[in-house]
């Protein structure tokens, strides 16, 4: 599918969630589904659809791309807001490892932003990451979070506080075995820079420069 399939999210979609943000409720929303269908969720499936065939040629495998529900799920939380104000997206590939690393796709009224990352590694990665990281490989993802981090990217704190049992507190990776995943982030200038009819071409040169973290948690994990 070319890149030109897909010409930008309106301005009339960051309203809608501006207006959703404000008046969230069950008969709002119902009123404007219309416009909702027409600004988010149709937009959003051909986006999805055209930035799975880009990601796919950037790193040689297929990816499968879920568009997140705008209902919210209330039954453990204490904000009953019915709807999420913000699409979000995730681009996952085909992999036999247990904790892909994914790709994330997030517009708000406050936001847009790409990302890059595992939020939370299976038991089985999670200790082949940290056999990894605790020897000479730790060495390169310090640099590389270090190089990106100068190049405007930012990175998801550690989970925990201490390091881990079985490795010493003065490690001198204890960041990154402090981890329990890692997420990296490359923010826009705001949402409007989402409605520009060069937003595959810019989200795939972002991608492109969060590929570096792909790699390496693909390798981190085998």
């Amino acid at each position: 599918m070319s890149t030109n399939a897909f010409s930008g999210f309106t301005g009339e979609a960051v309203t809608f969630l501006k207006n959703l943000k404000a008046k969230n409720n069950r008969d709002w929303f119902l009123e404007n589904k219309k416009t909702y269908e027409a600004e988010i969720k149709k937009p959003a499936a051909l986006f999805s659809s055209v930035m799975a065939e880009q990601l796919q040629t950037l790193t040689g495998q297929p990816h499968k791309a879920k568009v997140f529900r705008i209902n919210r799920d209330v039954r453990f939380s204490k904000d009953k807001t019915p709807y999420n104000s913000h699409l979000h997206i995730s681009f996952t590939p085909e992999s036999k490892l247990a904790s892909p690393p994914a790709w994330m796709f997030g517009l708000s009224t406050e936001y847009f932003t790409l990302g890059c990352g595992v939020f939370e590694f299976d038991k089985t990665a999670l200790d082949t990451y940290r056999k990894n990281v605790a020897g000479t490989a730790g060495d390169d993802l310090s640099r590389l979070i270090k190089k990106l981090g100068k190049d405007g990217i930012r990175f998801s704190e550690p989970a925990l506080k201490r390091v881990p049992s079985g490795f010493p507190q003065d490690h001198q990776h204890a960041e990154l075995l402090r981890r329990k995943g890692l997420a990296s982030w490359l923010d826009f200038d705001g949402p409007a820079a989402a409605t520009g009819p060069d937003i595959v071409e810019n989200c795939t040169a972002g991608f492109k420069r969060l590929q570096p973290i792909f790699d390496v948690l693909n390798d981190l994990q085998t």
